[in-house]
């Protein structure tokens, strides 16, 4: 099958930096877009930067300017890199991938990560 592996998360102070990584790995025939969202007990999980299937990316608006997404192709790995840090950025941030596998292509199906908690404050 398919297996995400999330990592980078921690605490960090306001205004901090951290990098999330994501790499995927399995029996993956294709993969057409990759994510990460993040969600706070009691709320909906959201999409905070994505690359679409079409190679473009979307951002929340609550992290642009301050949060990039970036893919490595060869490596089936997505990063996060989170800068200028907020508070209100505390949440477990998940990794998501639309993929098809060797088995089942042309279906795509959606695929995610156990999660990382990510904590901003003094």
């Amino acid at each position: 099958q398919v297996q995400l592996v999330e990592s980078g998360g921690g605490l960090v102070q306001p205004g901090g930096s951290l990098r999330l990584s994501c790499a995927v790995s399995g029996n993956i025939f294709s993969i057409r877009a990759m994510a990460w969202y993040r969600q706070t007990p009691g709320k909906q999980r959201e999409l905070v930067a994505a690359f679409t299937s079409g190679g473009k990316t979307n951002y929340a608006d609550s992290v642009k300017g301050r949060f990039t997404i970036v893919r490595d192709n060869a490596k089936n790995t997505v990063y996060l890199q989170m800068n200028s840090l907020k508070p209100e950025d505390t949440a477990v941030y998940y990794c998501n991938t639309e993929a098809s596998l060797t088995t089942t292509h042309p279906r795509v199906d959606s695929y995610w990560g156990q999660g990382t908690q990510v904590t901003v404050s003094s």
